[in-house]
């Protein structure tokens, strides 16, 4: 019994059945038009030559000798339109990419018969599916619509005609130019790339060692060692890294040298635990230790620190919320004693009043503290910093409330001693901290109180007149104005600096103040700026003046600052809407005009 075994069928195979349309039937149809043209061809051919030889033979009958001449010249035509398409269809393929690869590889100077062959390669019927051997080894393959025609007018193999193709990539790579061409990057792209470098203070070209420190973060990867770099070289190297956070394991270990006191580590959000015991494992005469972003500074980082016969002098942690209250109090007992400068930023799930209160006994040589962005320290944690007798450098920034009398039982009991006073967002502070400040501070350089809305003008003016302390070189008392969203220009009691707390800062500190910050104070009125920048004054160390949202700065304000200032470099004005047109000295940066010309000008005019 036969058996009929059918295999499956496509989707086009059904489709085609559907229609009653036999694939066998169009392949049939397909052979037999190629068949009769071939044919008609052929015949074409021979009566050509027929008619060729008739030219030199006598006619014998009448009708002969009219349809001989008559023959010849249709022979004759169409020989002339053969030659002119062939003619013309050599034209056009000179013009094609393929015949200007050919000629790479063959004499450049026989285009005709090179375009001749190529004709001729196009003209042959080759037929998919049929045997040929290979031009160049000489293997019989089957030939597909995409064999490739040889040099030689024959057809290559896969393997053949794979190695052409290699061969004209490498040819065309050789003939291209060294130089590729330059992409145009975004719109506006160094205008703000310049503007960067003027408020990050670079003016002009860049120095040599900056453009050393680039070209090393270019090349990170390459770099074996550092060598003996001196400190400075290695923080602006540390910078750049972490600015392109670039700062990884691999990275880091170019910092670690058994010889290594200070390490600073701007974004270490990369590193692991690891990598910090490696740290404490390579570095044994460590005595400086900073680091922002610790993330995964952990209790096992800290016991494993504990371990090691070394003594920090200071430590700076930013952002090791995961260390614990338990292992903040085992690494002050163990290391407290030999600590000099203790710095906590972003850090407050754990460090808290009580940890605060500790550092009198684990601490007492304690010399600079700062807590900032912290949420967990309060008053009761103030009142213990008031134990820290050595302390000469404090800087706080709570986010919990505080009020007036911890940081006046601060300053009365160690306040002879302070060269740094720092408070940041004391809303509620009033004017008795800036008289402790007067009474009993005798040796501050850097004074900062920002965000007071009750301390007043009398209070500021009380503090500098007749202040036995030095002049200062840094002052800092931003945002400290009356807030009022119902009369915002009205300030009956004058609250915040205004224009006589001004004038007596100035008077106290403007020789040999370097930097002084007035953001938001908007109180001050044109006339004291007048009165303080007069043409008979000269601030001979400022600096960087900050005086954004100071709305009596005019044209004329800004000339006087610039006359009265010979090496200031950067004046900020954000918010400054009475500036209209400033002519800013060569060598001197304008921030914040409100105008279109630029958020960063640098000074042109001599």
């Amino acid at each position: 019994m036969q058996r009929n075994i059918r295999g499956p069928q496509s989707a086009l195979t059904d489709y085609l059945a559907s229609q009653n349309i036999s694939a066998t039937r169009i392949r049939l149809d397909h052979e037999a038009r190629r068949a009769a043209a071939a044919s008609a061809a052929a015949n074409s051919a021979t009566s050509a030559q027929d008619a060729q030889g008739g030219d030199g033979q006598d006619n014998q009958g009448g009708q002969d000798e009219e349809a001989g001449p008559s023959s010849a010249v249709v022979a004759r035509q169409t020989r002339e339109r053969k030659r002119k398409e062939q003619a013309a269809a050599i034209e056009k393929i000179k013009k094609t990419k393929a015949f200007k690869r050919r000629k790479q590889r063959h004499n450049p100077q026989d285009d005709d018969n090179l375009a001749l062959a190529m004709f001729e390669e196009g003209t042959t019927n080759v037929v998919p599916g049929q045997i040929e051997n290979c031009e160049e080894c000489g293997k019989r393959f089957t030939v597909t619509a995409y064999t490739r025609a040889g040099p030689k007018g024959g057809l290559l193999c896969p393997q053949c005609a794979s190695k052409l193709v290699d061969e004209e990539k490498a040819a065309k790579k050789n003939n291209k130019s060294g130089k590729k061409k330059a992409t145009s990057g975004p719109a506006g792209g160094g205008r703000r790339k310049m503007q960067s470098r003027l408020l990050d203070g670079h003016i002009g070209v860049k120095s040599l060692v900056t453009l050393c420190v680039e070209t090393l973060a270019n090349n990170i990867h390459l770099a074996e060692s550092l060598g003996d770099l001196p400190p400075i070289a290695l923080d602006r190297i540390a910078r750049q890294l972490s600015k392109r956070r670039l700062l990884n394991p691999e990275t880091l270990q170019l910092f670690l040298q058994p010889q290594t006191e200070d390490i600073t580590l701007y974004d270490a959000a990369r590193l692991g635990q690891d990598d910090y015991i490696r740290i404490f494992g390579v570095c044994s005469k460590l005595k400086n230790l900073k680091l922002r972003n610790a993330i995964q500074f952990r209790d096992s980082v800290v016991a494993y620190l504990i371990e090691r016969n070394f003594a920090l002098e200071s430590i700076s942690l930013s952002g090791a919320n995961l260390l614990t209250k338990d292992c903040w109090k085992k690494f002050l007992e163990a290391k407290g004693k030999a600590l000099k400068g203790l710095h906590v930023y972003f850090t407050d799930r754990h460090f808290d009043d009580e940890l605060v209160g500790s550092l009198k006994d684990s601490c007492p040589g304690l010399v600079s503290l700062k807590i900032c962005h912290n949420q967990q320290v309060s008053d009761e944690g103030l009142k213990q910093i008031m134990h820290l007798d050595n302390l000469e450098r404090l800087s706080l920034h709570l986010v919990t409330p505080t009020s007036t009398m911890p940081y006046v039982d601060i300053i009365e009991r160690i306040g002879n001693n302070l060269r740094t006073f720092s408070v940041r967002t004391v809303s509620d502070v009033d004017d008795r901290l800036l008289d402790a400040l007067h009474d009993h501070c005798t040796r501050l350089t850097k004074l900062r109180i920002t965000d007071s809305e009750v301390m007043t003008d009398a209070g500021f003016a009380r503090l500098f007149k007749g202040w036995k302390n030095r002049p200062l070189t840094y002052i800092d008392l931003e945002k400290c104005r009356h807030i009022d969203s119902t009369q915002p220009r009205d300030n009956p009691h004058m609250v915040g600096l205004c224009s006589s707390g001004f004038k007596a800062l100035m008077a106290h500190s403007g020789k040999s103040l370097q930097k002084l910050n007035l953001h938001a104070c908007r109180h001050i009125s044109g006339k004291a700026f007048e009165e303080v920048f007069s043409p008979d004054s000269v601030y001979p160390n400022l600096v960087d003046l900050e005086l954004s949202f100071c709305e009596e700065v005019t044209d004329f304000v800004v000339g006087s600052i610039f006359r009265c200032c010979p090496k200031l470099w950067r004046l900020n004005v954000f918010g400054c809407m009475k500036l209209k047109e400033v002519r800013v000295p060569k060598g001197k940066i304008l921030v914040g005009m409100p105008n279109a010309i630029g958020m960063v000008i640098e000074g042109t005019e001599d």
